[in-house]
């Protein structure tokens, strides 16, 4: 007999994906029909602009629309910079703990990898930039390429604004990249897009519409450039236009502010509450975090068992295992309701191994 039950719903708390969803104005431009939508190219040209989002985003940064580089997702606007500015043998500075594709690209451009500090410090469960030795680096490496992420992943940390001026002040003969696919999940972190550009020529910032706004499944990036990188500029154009239905979603999301800054205080509210609980569980070590996930240190002799104990239960979270964290965890902030299951069956796992 075939067993045609009810099929599970797993809880994937892995790849730091907004589990709210995106913005009920998002929706209704799907269900919206319009003639020729699908079918006809953009003509946003004859208005001398690539698109109307760019152009939206133009309003919204004060950044002219011509330095605004659309992209499939902020992964695919680091893939144009790397090939665009990497040549054979050329460097890229990278932090020690960051996103895995950031070790790759480099390779993708017959470049090479050279990695920066970033610190734990241990006693205020935090880490940090080491700006002393990537500035250091920078003068004895030569690199071509800076890439920075603020909040980084894994780890949570941010850059201060200060320390990002000290960096661009100092870095004035490479390409500096910040990526901000994280950002808005930090109300304390505010860069003035306009004001950074403009004065550092040598700056390129990645946003992305996949985290914050929900939009992950659409892939849609962009990147606010400073006036030295024409030839990116060049490079990026679209004679035929962009996704045209892509581009209608976002400014959806753009003009849901308020849906998504209620959404925003749910994550923080929920990223301190898991910090907390976790941190009172005997040998876990969870770390500060300004993103919409979370990094645990947990007991190395649990792993398996837990990973094992939480996929039972329909709950995916992901288990790192890399050279420096195979001992931790990094915890996408769910939904409210899934971020409390996902403790208690932590704390659960925990008495019953207490008592076996």
């Amino acid at each position: 007999m075939v067993n045609i039950g009810i099929k599970k719903q797993l809880i994937f708390l892995d790849r730091n994906e907004n589990n709210y969803g995106p913005a009920p104005a998002c929706k209704k431009v799907l269900r919206r029909r319009s003639n020729g939508f699908l079918n006809i190219y953009s003509r946003d040209f004859t208005r001398g602009v690539k698109s109307v989002l760019s152009e939206r985003l133009s309003q919204d940064t004060g950044i002219p629309e011509s330095r605004i580089l659309l992209g499939y997702g902020s992964e695919d606007i680091l893939k144009q910079v790397v090939q665009c500015y990497l040549k054979d043998g050329g460097k890229i500075l990278i932090p020690s703990y960051s996103w895995w594709y950031y070790k790759k690209i480099a390779a993708e451009a017959s470049g090479v990898n050279i990695e920066y500090p970033i610190i734990e410090i241990e006693k205020e469960n935090r880490f940090e930039y080491d700006i002393d030795i990537l500035l250091k680096t920078y003068r004895e490496k030569k690199p071509a390429i800076i890439l920075l992420s603020s909040p980084n992943n894994p780890t949570g940390n941010r850059l201060e604004i200060k320390q990002l001026k000290l960096i661009l002040d100092n870095t004035p003969d490479c390409t500096v990249i910040l990526d901000e696919a994280y950002s808005k999940f930090d109300p304390g972190f505010n860069v003035n897009a306009a004001e950074f550009v403009e004065k550092y020529p040598q700056l390129i910032i990645i946003r992305t519409f996949s985290k914050y706004y929900a939009l992950a499944g659409l892939r849609i990036g962009y990147a606010l450039i400073g006036a030295r990188h024409e030839h990116l500029q060049l490079l990026s154009t679209r004679y035929l236009g962009f996704n045209r239905l892509s581009e209608q979603i976002a400014i959806a999301a753009l003009n849901s502010s308020d849906y998504y800054r209620k959404i925003q205080r749910k994550m923080v509210q929920d990223r301190e509450m898991l910090y907390n609980e976790f941190n009172a569980l005997p040998g876990f070590k969870a770390y500060v975090s300004y993103a919409n996930f979370i990094l645990v240190r947990i007991p190395a002799e649990i792993k398996e068992s837990l990973q094992k104990y939480l996929t039972d239960r329909d709950i995916i979270i992901k288990f790192m295992n890399e050279d420096n964290l195979n001992s931790h965890v990094r915890i996408t902030i769910g939904t409210t309701s899934q971020n409390r299951k996902l403790i208690n069956a932590v704390r659960n796992f925990m008495n019953e191994r207490s008592r076996s």
